[in-house]
């Protein structure tokens, strides 16, 4: 790389793109920021920011977005959601096709010479063990997971031939506050929050005792800054990312109903079970446990912020979004902080490094990550 290396972030105005923003942003690198729509950059920075809008999907798009680059990390998420991927022409083209475009600019020798791929910890399926941690067959069984599978060996291959230096970050449920301009998180945490501070019970599919790995989104944008540091290491193969310990659903959703009622001084709302949805897949009702001890042992990284403390957080700034938009969560109540009395039972208590999966933790609707 140069004395000041390119780095084009592509999705870079999504949730998990901003976050990675702000996680470059005291570095000495000039970061190119390509989104559909005009990433807000973080201030003050050490880095150069330039803001590109582009749609990828156009003949010729990705070229432009990557033309001079360094690395690239790759973000870009069909908006339709991780349901939707099964026959949609449009969520390959996004999912897979962008990857397949970045290889193709590489191989003709006006590309990036690193690739840091957002996939999912769900493309492993109904793994036999638990935690998984990278080394289990893929069974990936949604066309979402084999659209990112497909890209990840789009990946593995260009970098076995000397194209690029390919690095697949695979992703569980990742959660978290937005930030101002970027993207909203729509995944299973917040929704549960924002249906909580509406007075909406929070259902599930099954008895609660299914567990999913949850990520704190700080601490994903960590992930892919360290990836780059260490291309050379991880080059050519996929990395799971989480903690090794799964957080059960029940009580990951108590916990929400139980924190929310701590921010308004109302009552938790209910957790209840419901029966699931025609759409709901074999893999809704699998636990998902990551261990990601082998990059850890590579890059130093590991998980930061503990579950509960991520949670407060976001429910903090989920509450104060939604008193900014006018909407009353009680009407006539002025909602506010309340502690809870000796007497009170607290949040259930979490194991704090718990974290959730990419595919049934992803939203139905989801912009760029």
């Amino acid at each position: 790389m140069t004395d000041r290396p390119l780095i084009a972030v592509l999705g870079a105005s999504g949730f998990v793109g901003s976050a990675v923003l702000t996680a470059l942003a005291d570095r000495p690198v000039t970061v190119r920021a390509v989104s559909r729509r005009s990433a807000v950059t973080p201030e003050p920075a050490a880095a150069d920011f330039e803001v590109v809008t582009a749609d990828l999907t156009e003949t010729g798009a990705v070229a432009a977005a990557v033309e001079g680059a360094d690395a690239v990390i790759n973000l870009v998420l069909n908006t339709a959601g991780w349901r939707s991927a099964d026959g949609d022409g449009t969520a390959a083209r996004v999912n897979l096709g962008v990857v397949r475009d970045l290889v193709e600019v590489a191989r003709a020798g006006a590309g990036p010479r690193v690739v840091v791929f957002a996939g999912s910890a769900s493309q492993v399926g109904r793994a036999q063990r638990m935690p998984v941690d990278g080394t289990e067959p893929d069974h990936p069984e949604t066309g979402y997971d084999r659209q990112k599978a497909a890209a990840e060996a789009l990946l593995d291959r260009a970098s076995a031939e000397g194209v690029l230096r390919g690095v697949t970050l695979r992703l569980p449920t990742v959660f978290g506050p937005a930030r101002p301009g970027g993207g909203d998180d729509r995944g299973v945490v917040s929704t549960m929050i924002r249906r909580a501070l509406a007075g909406e019970p929070l259902t599930m599919w099954h008895d609660g005792t299914i567990q999913r790995e949850l990520l704190y989104v700080d601490d994903a944008a960590s992930a892919f800054v360290a990836a780059l540091d260490h291309a050379d290491a991880l080059v050519c193969r996929h990395w799971p990312l989480g903690s090794r310990r799964g957080e059960p659903v029940g009580d990951l959703f108590r916990t929400i109903a139980a924190l929310v009622a701590e921010e308004t001084g109302r009552p938790p709302v209910p957790v209840v079970s419901v029966a699931p949805p025609a759409s709901a897949r074999q893999t809704d009702f699998h636990s998902l446990v990551v261990d990601a001890s082998a990059f850890t042992a590579v890059t130093g990284w590991r998980a930061q912020v503990d579950l509960l403390h991520g949670l407060r957080r976001t429910v903090r700034s989920l509450s104060e979004t939604r008193l900014d938009l006018g909407a009353d969560l009680v009407p006539g109540e002025h909602p506010g902080r309340v502690g809870l009395g000796e007497g009170d039972r607290g949040p259930v208590p979490i194991r704090q490094d718990r974290l959730d999966v990419g595919g049934n933790g992803q939203a139905e609707r989801v912009v760029e990550r």
